[in-house]
């Protein structure tokens, strides 16, 4: 919906909804800047506004993954070898 066509009342409501989500999210950052209970894990890495942990997979691992993935979509056109 465009915002052209709300009422001035969800207009309102959404702007409330707003600045409540802008809290929560500071109050997030500052909880996990400082570590939390149990301090910062090194695995952790800090993305936008929310920290996630960092995953990392082998050469080999990638490899296998595009090739099951060409496999299957070459399944899908209906040419090739088959998964």
């Amino acid at each position: 919906m465009e915002i052209s066509k709300l009422s001035s009342t969800a207009l309102r409501k959404a702007a409330t909804l707003r600045d409540k989500i802008d809290s929560l999210e500071n109050q997030l950052i500052t909880i996990l800047e400082r570590g939390g209970i149990h301090g910062r894990s090194p695995g952790l890495k800090f993305i936008g506004k929310v920290e996630r942990k960092r995953r990392n997979l082998s050469l080999a691992a990638r490899k296998r993954i595009g090739a099951a993935a060409k496999a299957r979509w070459a399944k899908v056109k209906g040419g090739g070898k088959s998964a």
